[in-house]
């Protein structure tokens, strides 16, 4: 080899060097990224400081664009820019003004997010899944820790009788706990861990956290997401043998499961809450009374009732995602928000249905996306930072998945040709 040669070589090493290097750098500050998203007891989050260094630092770092991302791009800048309309005579208060800002910082994590993941999916899907995983544990590990007041902690991790854990609201931690038990629930179906025991267990303190924010939005969330994780995962498993495996995988799990469930109702102080919150009574039917209110008003409100303007009106939040997102974003942004969430519910169907190499990781984010949607009915989910991350992971994986299919239809291309017969 000559001079010039080596040296060529030489530097062609030191580059990938560096690169693997600044890459590892941006895996290990995405990785703490993802796990600050358990702590939001505190205003602003560690979560919000770490995107400060970790998105700029991705951004230098290079990315691409694929075509997949001008739908999520355009009615996401379209819902803000809607939003931002709606705020124009209340520009003055700040209350609006924040919420807006706060809705722009998610648009752009929610690009981040699908442009990431559309890069080296499998390795940084993987990545934000055990990440997610180890916040889910910090923050029920604190939501079981306030409920037996452990050192006085109740005082921080417990709100009406019901576990918050690192989050203000006890439906909000419930629910974020959702995809990390997914996760766990699938390594044990399909044997995709070493570590069964601790798998295990992490599944149980995860359920433990959900079951104690006695939250029926994130209860019922769970039961949906899980049923429907279980379910594709048999549904598109070809092999027999695997399939009768994971059944007896999942009816394992499920038994494991209702033992612990019987077992924590066998506390007096659990079980009587338990019905109390199941009964229905002392439920506040006004939500769905102002919800019903405002339609027709909003209907003759082109741009809605503006930013944070709902409870001005009916003194209660819109307690419904949808209906927020007219009274807030005016008709623009809601429809917007509508086919949003339609356009997502589409691709993430196909993408947990037809064969690829990111199914696997699609069959957790898309159902637990999908309980947070089908919760948006009943619940303000709009800000939930969470969520954002599950929305921009399913945009990424689809790009991820239509990359994959060009690829292999060139490599199917190239083999038919002429040429290379000859």
């Amino acid at each position: 080899m000559s001079f010039a040669g080596h040296a060529a070589g030489q530097r062609n090493r030191v580059g990938a060097s560096r690169t693997f290097s600044m890459q590892r750098l941006i895996n290990w500050l995405f990785a703490l990224f993802i796990f600050c998203g358990a702590i939001s007891f505190i205003e602003p989050s560690p979560y919000d400081f770490v995107s400060l260094v970790v998105i700029p630092l991705w951004f230098v770092a290079g990315f691409r664009v694929h075509w997949m991302f001008v739908p999520i791009g355009a009615l996401m800048c379209i819902y803000n820019i809607a939003g931002f309309i709606s705020l124009v005579p209340y520009w003055n208060e700040a209350d609006p003004v924040m919420f807006m800002l706060q809705s722009l910082y998610l648009l752009i994590t929610t690009l981040f997010f699908a442009l990431f993941f559309a890069e080296r999916t499998l390795e940084r899907t993987e990545l934000c899944l055990k990440a997610f995983a180890a916040s889910n544990v910090f923050a029920a590990g604190c939501a079981i820790a306030g409920y037996l007041d452990i050192a006085g902690s109740s005082a921080w991790f417990m709100n009406y009788d019901r576990a918050t854990g690192s989050f203000k609201d006890p439906n909000v931690l419930g629910s974020f706990l959702i995809m990390g038990a997914l996760y766990c629930m699938q390594l044990l179906m399909l044997g995709r861990t070493r570590w069964k025991l601790a798998t295990g267990a992490t599944l149980f303190v995860l359920l433990t956290g959900i079951f104690l924010t006695f939250s029926r939005g994130s209860w019922g969330a769970f039961v949906l997401a899980a049923g429907l994780m279980v379910s594709m995962t048999i549904m598109t498993t070809a092999d027999n043998r695997l399939r009768r495996r994971f059944i007896i995988g999942a009816l394992v799990v499920l038994a494991l499961v209702a033992v612990f469930l019987i077992f924590l109702m066998s506390f007096e102080t659990i079980r009587e809450k338990v019905l109390d919150r199941t009964s229905g009574e002392g439920y506040d039917d006004r939500r769905w009374i102002n919800q019903l209110r405002s339609l027709p008003t909003l209907i003759e409100s082109p741009l809605g009732y503006g930013p944070l303007r709902f409870r001005l009106f009916f003194e209660l939040e819109p307690h419904s995602s949808y209906v927020n997102a007219f009274a807030s974003y005016g008709w623009l942004g809601g429809f917007a928000f509508f086919i949003l969430v339609g356009a997502t519910v589409f691709i993430g169907f196909r993408l947990c249905h037809l064969t690829s190499p990111y199914r696997i990781h699609a069959q957790v984010f898309f159902p637990a996306l999908l309980g947070f949607l089908i919760q948006g009915f009943q619940i303000d989910i709009d800000h939930w930072r969470h969520v954002f991350l599950m929305l921009g992971a399913v945009w990424g994986l689809e790009a991820a998945r239509q990359k994959w299919l060009t690829q292999k239809t060139r490599e199917a291309g190239w083999m038919r040709s002429p040429a290379s017969a000859a």
